[in-house]
């Protein structure tokens, strides 16, 4: 078998890119379109494909390397499935380079290894300058010699959703595929309104064609039964509603409901707020709930984890997100090692988080690694709700308004402020019990914060 050059083909107006990321090593078996590497421009990022199938033998660029048109990648030991597009590229008549946005060059080289020297396929992305009369880089249904149009960020978010690129239609320019497009697809297939190839194969004769043998969704002409106005979903409402879709079919939610004396802890958050005026931090009753939550979960460790295949992850950290409501949806910002940090503290962070959250401009990392969710409705109304469990998380604690209620003291109502609790769980790895007594230990503390300390 013949050793390959694959080399960094035509990539556009770019002279020198960086390798961001190396998706093969030496010794791995790759097939014709396979990705090799994927490079970073100032304007854009794109993967680079092999066009011939084979093992891998060598590398010859590393990450943070910068490489141009007529790099080395890799050296390949070919198979004989490299035969036939090179066979294909001398035989095919001669074409413009313009005219597809892809294309293979196959060269012999006087070598001892007989070594041939092959330029890799790459989809080159909008940023890149092709003629008017480039066939689109995607086209579902028709063969194509390229992968789907995409960036590898929409790439990786597909692979993440199992959803086959290929399938999916692209609206961009040349039918490139956006992270819109994959949410517009899990949401079709979700709804039964669509269908994958693999879930067709598998589908019963005269089955209804949904995924999960449901009824498709209606479609409906609301214009016939009055005025309507449409209005398209903001990102961050795309983002959540496809995972909240996903959580709430996947996991098995239990939801308890409990209540909360809290009326000489808002008195001690009341009095620590007027002896703190100026420092400017405003303590809130969600902090002493993250603080709260962490003392709870300690002792219910379960409630801490995360399900990993047939293994349950217990976590020793404690990190805890809280649902931040802003002008483009919900998002969820996370308290890192909650568990080591005072109430003032919590309530800076809290405050910091929640302003970039409503400005847009929360990073990813301030949004990951929470282990336990807290959901507040806060003094907008509402006694009880069912909050969706944030995977891969198996429990979340919803809140509502805290009012003042009768209690009975044993020998007369007295009038205490009492606040509702929901906490849904994952019955895949809790049980009713252990939900009952978490949420009654929670009350507790509530009740008397003294057993934090404990």
């Amino acid at each position: 078998m013949a050793l390959v050059e694959v080399k960094v083909p035509d990539i556009g107006d770019f002279d020198e890119v960086a390798v961001i990321e190396l998706m093969v090593k030496v010794g791995d078996t790759i097939k014709a379109e396979q990705s090799l590497i994927t490079v970073e421009s100032d304007k854009a990022a794109m993967e680079i494909p092999s066009s011939t199938a084979g093992v891998v033998k060598e590398m010859r660029v590393a990450l943070g390397d910068k490489v141009k048109q007529g790099s080395v990648v890799l050296v390949l030991e070919a198979s004989g499935a490299a035969e036939t597009p090179t066979a294909q590229a001398l035989s095919a008549p001669s074409a413009p380079l313009a005219a597809t946005p892809a294309v293979a060059l196959v060269q012999p080289v006087s070598a001892p290894a007989d070594v041939v020297t092959v330029a890799a396929t790459v989809a080159v992305p909008a940023a890149a300058s092709l003629s008017a009369a480039s066939n689109p880089a995607h086209n579902p249904g028709a063969p194509t010699l390229g992968l789907p149009h995409a960036s590898p960020s929409v790439r990786k978010f597909a692979r993440e959703l199992g959803v086959p690129l290929e399938e999916v239609k692209g609206n961009g320019p040349k039918g490139r595929i956006s992270q819109d497009d994959v949410q517009a697809f899990t949401k079709a297939v979700m709804a039964g309104a669509t269908q994958t190839k693999a879930q067709a194969a598998k589908a019963p004769a005269g089955g209804d064609g949904a995924a999960l043998g449901l009824i498709p969704w209606p479609k409906i002409d609301f214009a016939k039964f009055g005025p309507i106005e449409r209005k398209e979903m903001g990102r961050i409402k795309k983002i959540s509603g496809a995972n909240l879709l996903r959580n709430a079919i996947m996991i098995p939610a239990v939801t308890n409901h409990d209540d909360a004396d809290i009326t000489d802890l808002e008195a001690f958050r009341v009095s620590t707020n007027k002896e703190n005026e100026k420092s400017g931090v405003k303590v809130t009753m969600l902090a002493f709930l993250i603080k709260a939550c962490v003392a709870a979960l300690k002792k219910y460790p379960e409630f801490n984890s995360s399900l990993d295949g047939d293994a349950i992850v217990y976590k020793n950290y404690w990190h805890i997100g809280f649902a931040a409501d802003t002008p483009n949806g919900l998002m969820v910002p996370v308290i890192k090692d909650a568990d080591k940090k005072g109430i003032l503290q919590i309530s800076q962070e809290m405050g910091e988080l929640a302003k970039k959250a409503r400005d847009g401009k929360l990073s990813p990392a301030e949004m990951s690694g929470a282990t336990f969710t807290i959901s507040s409705l806060g003094g907008i109304g509402g006694k009880y709700f069912t909050p969706i469990i944030n995977a891969p998380e198996v429990a979340i604690l919803g809140v509502c308004k805290s009012t003042q209620e009768p209690v009975w003291d044993g020998k007369q109502f007295v009038p205490r402020l009492m606040l509702p609790l929901s906490l849904t769980w994952d019955h895949r790895v809790i049980d009713g019990a252990a939900a009952a007594r978490f949420n009654a230990y929670l009350g507790q503390i509530l009740g008397d914060f003294r057993r934090v300390l404990l």
